[in-house]
């Protein structure tokens, strides 16, 4: 058989809310070659079998963060996971694991989104600053403090991996916990004190079991789970200061 008679089964695990009340499976042949991704398969389903199957996607360079999903029951980006590593399959594909479907493929995200916006992502200036003072320098140690934790591109995936996350989808989470730990530990930053409310609360960083498999799933190699880890001494070491703190004040 050529490259091009290939075909592999694709397993979709489909939910339409206007005709079922439950996910059901459905099964497509899907004639593929070696470089084709995962992605690449789902686009030929919608194509030129089923022009109602529903699924994000934007870049298909695994920059954007918009096409992960559950394959083989591991959360993934489908536009750098390729068919030819299933052969002779068949392929099950679901929606990411953890948080309500919307339709087929796509989740509702909004839970997520408000937790990424509670931790103020963005820098926060120490204090008032003219322009004419020119920018903020950073050497380049003070940069390697948290440039790993910059490159996240919000795919959830580690939210997918996350069984704390399964359990109680009040817990703040990996992805977010990382992105929080990288403006704490940015020197041109002054937003600590907001965000260590976050990071103590009962649905903070302490909420975190260990298991560590957020950063096996991360595409990017952020490893959240090492942001936890520091975010964790450092939620101590608050408490620890605070407490002294205020026996100090009472003496």
């Amino acid at each position: 058989m050529s490259e091009l008679q290939k075909s592999i089964e694709i397993q979709v695990l489909r939910f339409r809310p206007e005709q079922e009340s439950e996910p059901v499976w459905e099964s497509f042949n899907v004639p593929y070659t070696d470089d084709m991704s995962v992605l690449q398969g789902l686009q030929q389903i919608k194509d030129d079998q089923d022009g109602s199957l529903t699924f994000r996607w934007s870049c298909r360079m695994a920059i954007c963060g918009s096409c992960g999903m559950m394959i083989n029951g591991k959360p993934e980006l489908s536009c750098q996971t390729f068919l030819r590593e299933f052969a002779p399959g068949p392929i099950r594909i679901e929606a990411l694991a953890h948080f309500p479907i919307e339709r087929d493929l796509v989740v509702d995200a909004g839970l997520f989104v408000k937790k990424l916006e509670s931790i103020k992502p963005y820098l926060i200036p120490k204090e008032p600053r003219a322009l004419s003072e020119g920018e903020y320098l950073q050497t380049p140690e003070q940069l390697e403090q948290y440039e790993q934790f910059s490159s996240c591109i919000n795919c959830m995936l580690c939210y997918a991996a996350c069984p704390q996350f399964g359990l109680d989808n009040g817990f703040t989470g990996p992805g977010v916990l990382a992105l929080l730990h990288r403006y704490n530990a940015d020197s041109r930053d002054g937003g600590r004190g907001a965000r260590m409310e976050i990071l103590n609360a009962e649905e903070g960083v302490w909420s975190c079991t260990a298991v560590g498999y957020c950063s096996e799933v991360c595409p990017k190699h952020v490893d959240p789970a090492n942001a936890v880890n520091q975010n964790k001494v450092n939620s101590a070491k608050d408490y620890f200061l605070n407490l002294v703190t205020s026996r100090g004040d009472q003496s």
